[in-house]
């Protein structure tokens, strides 16, 4: 398969590249010197001018990463369309950050999660969750992000991975660099609907070849088209999916500064909660433009040695000569948007809450956006040296260990953040203990899961979301105990609430809510 693609591409194919890379630049140059001044909220929250189309777009860019494309469809292949629940159900954890999370944050006029906790419990908690936030985007999203995307590049264009990692990371940087959050978001409206446009057309196409949604439906086995798999099934019970699920959801849509950041630079409260409420409805067409890609390859191609191979196996057989630079496009076009939000997310975290806190409390503006920008390019060069690391890993399968890494990252963070909005009574000697010494535990459990004492040699363990389940639940229940305990509580900070209009939930906003509900229980339902 390597080099398939390149050998097709015509000049039809290099002018459409071409084009979309002058249209990405002059976006891009305009959300980043249409402007007359910037200061450090258009580096970090964009001047708080995004609105709920902007948010919206930027956080499915975000989460859209290359992995995507090639896990889904590879689970499309192998099982059906059971991974839309990883899709699916988060309307009800996007839900809990619109109406719960997102009130509290804007009111308390924070730039980062770690700013936000540190207002509640002080600068010891706002410290170590800086650090943890740092570690976690460096690692979990630009190395992992990044090695999987220049993974497939070097997949369909033949050329190292280390040149590969390097072109995308300078050319995603670039926008965090020179716009920051402004520049992502404008950059990623374009490339989302570009996304749309090019996997609804792969789709058609095998429909078409299948013979239509009626034919694909009976080639495949029944279960296929079940969203609910038996508690029997190994790879995705029903009772892993609804509990542990939720411990990395409300982790990854709530409370990653990735994720937030996009609502954070919101006009306002129900601008933020509309653009959460949007990126719900485009969460429903995960099944149509990822998932049912692996189904027809199924049916098309059902001898692959290797499911993961569904998604180009489509590409490089249907798409028609003259299309094949859309691929390179969309390639281009999700990871721009997964790195280069995150980029901007280590740039914010650290300069905010750890150079502007701790280092040089007094830094001007100018001081603070010089930072910011080497921040970026310090993130850069590691996000390459560590994909170059990762690549050199023997025996690494990527994708399946992804899910679970986050699994075990998410219990403390979940457990910190949903008893802070929740329970005033929640102390800082609590907090500080899940996130340090309920970290390293969760982790631990992780590395003993996932390197030493393996699932596939030891059958004792459960499943990997519901080990997930049951750490989130053994934090929470320490968490509580700790600060029941806690005989010198830190009062909480009212400045992390508040109760004025300007924070208040609107009529709209729980109108589109509730059609939202309506529709994912519909589809539920009908999949179920």
């Amino acid at each position: 398969m390597q080099n398939h693609i390149l050998e097709k591409l015509t000049l039809l194919d290099y002018g459409i590249v071409a084009s979309y890379l002058i249209a990405l630049l002059w976006i891009g140059y305009q959300a980043s010197f249409g402007q007359k001044r910037q200061t450090d909220e258009t580096l970090f929250l964009a001047q708080k001018s995004l609105g709920w189309s902007s948010i919206g777009f930027n956080m499915w860019g975000t989460n859209v990463g290359p992995s995507m494309l090639l896990a889904f469809a590879s689970i499309g292949y192998s099982t059906g369309i059971v991974a839309v629940n990883f899709e699916w159900y988060a309307f009800v954890f996007l839900f809990l950050l619109a109406t719960v999370f997102a009130p509290k944050y804007l009111a308390a006029k924070v730039s980062t999660m770690p700013e936000f906790m540190g207002k509640r419990y002080g600068d010891s908690t706002q410290n170590i969750l800086a650090w943890y936030a740092l570690v976690k985007i460096l690692i979990s999203w630009l190395s992992l992000g990044l090695f999987s995307g220049g993974f497939l590049v070097r997949q369909i264009l033949g050329i190292p991975l280390w040149q590969s990692v390097i072109v995308l990371v300078l050319f995603a940087g670039l926008f965090a660099f020179m716009g920051g959050l402004k520049a992502i978001a404008k950059v990623n409206v374009f490339q989302m609907i570009l996304l749309i446009g090019v996997s609804l057309t792969l789709t058609v196409l095998g429909l078409i070849k299948v013979g239509g949604i009626g034919q694909l439906y009976n080639s495949v086995p029944a279960d296929y088209w079940n969203l609910i798999h038996p508690s029997s099934d190994t790879k995705y019970p029903w009772h892993a999916l609804l509990l542990g699920y939720p411990v990395s959801a409300v982790a990854f849509f709530c409370t990653d500064q990735a994720m937030v950041q996009s609502v954070l630079g919101a006009k306002n409260l129900e601008q933020g909660q509309m653009g959460v409420n949007f990126i719900g409805w485009l969460k429903i067409l995960s099944l149509p433009l990822f998932i049912l890609t692996g189904v027809i390859a199924f049916v098309l191609f059902p001898n692959l040695a290797d499911p993961s191979e569904a998604y180009m196996t489509m590409v490089t057989t249907l798409f028609p000569s003259g299309m094949n630079g859309l691929v390179i496009v969309v390639l281009i076009a999700v990871l721009v948007g997964t790195i280069g939000s995150s980029l901007n997310s280590l740039s914010t975290v650290f300069t905010m809450d750890v150079y502007a806190k701790k280092i040089n409390p007094n830094a001007d503006n100018a001081t603070l956006i010089k930072v910011g920008r080497i921040s970026i390019v310090a993130g850069c060069v590691f996000a390459i040296l560590m994909a170059i690391a990762i690549d050199n890993i023997k025996g690494l399968n990527l994708f399946d260990v992804f899910q679970s890494v986050l699994g075990f990252i998410a219990p403390p963070l979940s457990v910190v953040f949903l008893l802070s909005v929740f329970w005033r009574k929640t102390s800082q000697k609590a907090v500080n203990a899940i996130l340090s010494f309920g970290s390293i535990f969760s982790l631990g459990v992780g590395v003993v899961y996932l390197w030493i004492l393996t699932p596939d040699k030891y059958t004792f363990w459960p499943h990997y979301l519901l080990l997930s389940f049951f750490i989130f639940a053994f934090l929470l229940v320490v968490a509580v105990l700790i600060s029941l305990f806690d005989p010198n509580p830190v009062k909480f900070d009212v400045s992390t609430e508040d109760n004025s209009e300007m924070y208040q939930t609107s009529r709209k906003v729980w109108v589109l809510w509730v059609s939202l509900a309506v529709v994912m229980i519909g589809l539920y339902l009908f999949f179920g």
